[in-house]
């Protein structure tokens, strides 16, 4: 350690601190290495901490017995850098906010003769691109509205038709497919779809009367959806009274750390009015960093995707690294973006509006949630909210597959499901293989909080090594049938649930809650893979039904594929090599067929 510290270039970088077992404990960035870095320490008598550091800080660099890092070219690169190790990682140290979604923005393409509102989560190319939002939720609902309270051009293709049909019929749509209105008075309904999306009450107003009517006409299934679409744009921005002179945009955030979780609340400002907010959740963590939770924050919202980016955000405490994140952000988006905490004013109402939410929903979530308990029970390093749990499924060798699915925040995160097709032949070395593939993803998919394992002490001991060797801190526990007779049963009440962690094994009561819980994911992994299974075994047995009703016979098949591992290396194998295992006329016939 001393020694890497008097080599330390005096130039922008990351560094990072291992500890004994060469787990990873922290990554900083610096604009200058060698004078950051040496910050922590004092030289005289012994190297020791410098004891003007954090506790946190202090904590971590009492574990810390390396250093490594990575020079690059500038202080914006070191904090890009910086913000996607920690969340490929998860450094012990580190805080780690959730990965933040894109949220969907309305836009309308004004260069168009007949223009129409439509949805993005990414920048469309145009010059004449307008933007509304964004909207965490509603969004849908709001641009249906539109289409609903006003003769805008319904479907895309409408206009390619060059006919009028049934929109134009029933009065939502004027027919410009055939010229019934003019450029300048379509416009001008666009002109008052626009106004009501700035002015929301004018769109609410509109489809309270449509359902008032749906209802007195006994349509009430249709007056019910007007109702829930009413309610979802109602529920898009929180009520403020703070009234500002110039009409300008700005986001703001706000970041707190509560007793079982922490919160971010984003406002979203629009021409001086507050049109959408959201709130997320994250892990609880007693080495929490005001500076890294809004640089995480900042730097995870605002990605090259984004469709619109204001020129000034609010946030509602000081930090460290404003000036360099608003410095990455100008760069990333080509334009002066300012970060800044205001302390007066009604800018800094916003901010404290912002906060007063955090306090608020944090005061307003449940402490005792299962996650809690699992934490405590399991003696986990952090709350799981998001877990992935793994499974592999085969029948005699065939159609091998494995199956992430992962549970985030008390629901399942189907689009963030996984189907792995295998090539190891026994079940131990599947396993490795698909841990090993999901590994290799962090960077498009950083890691979870908790990994979930189909299996015993084994699966346990090789999960926890390939993360060690990919320096990943990431709990893990697994789950299998005990073991009666040498024998796993599975027949109903012949053997129980065990759970596998770090510190030994546990045996919980069938009645456990807990247990329950961590089998209900086991449950879903094994659906999910066995559904996969059964889908490539049935296109598996229709190919070797194929080659049967062509002279090969099922013990030649059973021995190709044993050889090969799987009937996709069976059919990519040579006609020497089929020949070689088999016979001339078995791979006559599998090379001919492969070539049909």
């Amino acid at each position: 350690m001393q020694q890497t510290l008097k080599t330390l270039p005096d130039t922008p970088g990351v560094y990072q601190y291992f500890d004994a077992e060469d787990k990873l404990l922290y990554v900083g960035k610096a604009k200058s290495l060698k004078h950051r870095v040496k910050s922590y320490w004092r030289i005289t008598p012994t190297l020791h901490p410098n004891p003007s550091q954090s506790p946190r800080i202090l904590k971590m660099l009492s574990e810390a017995v390396k250093l490594e890092y990575i020079v690059v070219q500038s202080e914006e690169d070191a904090l890009i850098l910086e913000n996607s190790l920690i969340k490929q990682l998860k450094p012990k140290y580190n805080i780690l906010l959730r990965d933040d979604k894109t949220y969907p923005y309305i836009y309308l393409d004004e260069s168009q003769p007949y223009p129409r509102f439509e949805i993005t989560r990414k920048v469309v190319k145009g010059k004449h691109i307008t933007y509304y939002g964004p909207f965490p939720s509603g969004g849908r609902a709001l641009i249906d509205a539109l289409y609903e309270s006003y003769p805008l051009i319904q479907k895309k293709n409408c206009l390619k038709e060059g006919k009028a049909c049934l929109f134009y019929q029933i009065g939502k749509c004027l027919a410009p497919c055939e010229a019934k209105i003019s450029q300048e008075a379509y416009r001008a309904i666009v002109e008052e779809a626009k106004q009501a999306l700035h002015q929301r009450h004018i769109l609410i107003d509109k489809l309270e009367s449509r359902m008032l009517t749906l209802a007195q006409q006994e349509r009430f299934e249709e007056a019910a959806a007007v109702r829930d679409a009413i309610n979802a744009i109602n529920a898009l921005s929180i009520d403020s009274s703070i009234d500002l002179a110039n009409r300008f945009d700005t986001d703001i955030f706000a970041i707190l750390n509560g007793d079982a979780k922490g919160i971010t609340v984003k406002l979203f400002m629009r021409e001086g009015k507050i049109i959408s907010s959201s709130h997320n959740y994250f892990r609880h963590t007693h080495i929490y960093d005001v500076n890294e939770a809004y640089k995480q924050a900042l730097l995870a919202f605002y990605t090259v995707d984004s469709p619109y980016v204001p020129k000034e955000i609010l946030i509602a405490h000081e930090i460290d690294d404003a000036q360099s994140i608003a410095e990455t952000l100008s760069s990333r988006f080509g334009k002066k973006i300012t970060i800044h905490t205001p302390r007066r004013g009604n800018k800094a109402k916003l901010t404290a509006l912002a906060l007063q939410n955090a306090k608020m929903l944090l005061k307003k979530e449940d402490n005792s949630i299962i996650e809690q308990k699992i934490a405590d029970l399991f003696d986990l390093s952090h709350i799981p909210y998001r877990i992935e749990t793994f499974d592999n499924s085969h029948m005699m060798g065939t159609a091998t597959v494995g199956g992430m699915v992962v549970w985030d925040e008390g629901k399942w995160d189907k689009k963030s499901y996984r189907r792995y097709r295998l090539e190891a032949r026994d079940e131990y070395a599947q396993m490795r293989e698909m841990l090993s593939r999901r590994i290799a993803d962090f960077a498009n998919m950083p890691p979870p909080d908790l990994w979930v394992l189909d299996g015993g002490e084994a699966n346990l001991n090789l999960a926890r090594s390939l993360l060690a060797s990919a320096k990943v801190n990431l709990d893990v526990i697994a789950i299998a049938k005990e073991k009666l007779d040498a024998k796993a049963h599975r027949a109903k009440g012949a053997a129980k649930d065990l759970i596998y962690t770090p510190s030994g094994i546990m045996a919980l009561k069938s009645t456990d809650k807990r247990l329950h819980w961590v089998q209900r994911l086991r449950d879903e992994a094994h659906r999910y893979a066995i559904a996969y299974h059964r889908n490539l075994k049935r296109k598996e047995d229709m190919r070797l039904s194929l080659l049967e009703t062509k002279g090969v016979g099922k013990a030649t098949l059973q021995k190709l594929i044993g050889y090969f591992g799987t009937f996709d290396a069976v059919s990519a194998a040579s006609y020497d090599e089929i020949a070689r295992i088999t016979n001339k006329k078995v791979a006559e016939i599998i090379s001919n067929h492969n070539k049909n």
